[in-house]
């Protein structure tokens, strides 16, 4: 079963080797940003933050064109993930949000599974 690992820059640590690396810089990013969210006082911790940028990321790559979240800034990005996400099925995904929160990787693990229509 596919899972999330923290992505870790510890001596030795190596990440496994089917793996595929989500986090922001990668193709598979969430593009929307805590900074952006706290910025605009949308949230009030980092916490909330990143609870309100997986949302966002969540609902814009499964309803698309016609999420609020869908804007001309992120739409190629995210119908980038939308057509390609089958690929990650079955696979590990790692970023680097703490495993104990939520992260958009965890979006892509269930996206990957029942991809978007």
């Amino acid at each position: 079963m596919a899972r999330r690992i923290r992505l870790s820059r510890a001596r030795g640590w190596r990440k496994p080797p089917d793996a595929v690396v989500v986090a922001r810089p990668s193709r598979w990013g969430n593009p929307f940003t805590i900074a952006d969210v706290l910025a605009a006082c949308e949230a009030a911790t980092p916490a909330a933050g990143r609870a309100l940028v997986v949302e966002r990321f969540a609902d814009a790559v499964r309803r698309g064109p016609d999420s609020p979240w869908w804007t001309p800034e992120h739409a190629d990005h995210l119908a980038w993930i939308r057509a390609h996400v089958t690929e990650l099925a079955g696979r590990d995904l790692a970023c680097r949000c703490p495993l104990d929160g939520p992260c958009h990787a965890d979006v892509l693990l269930d996206l990957a599974a029942a991809p978007p229509r």
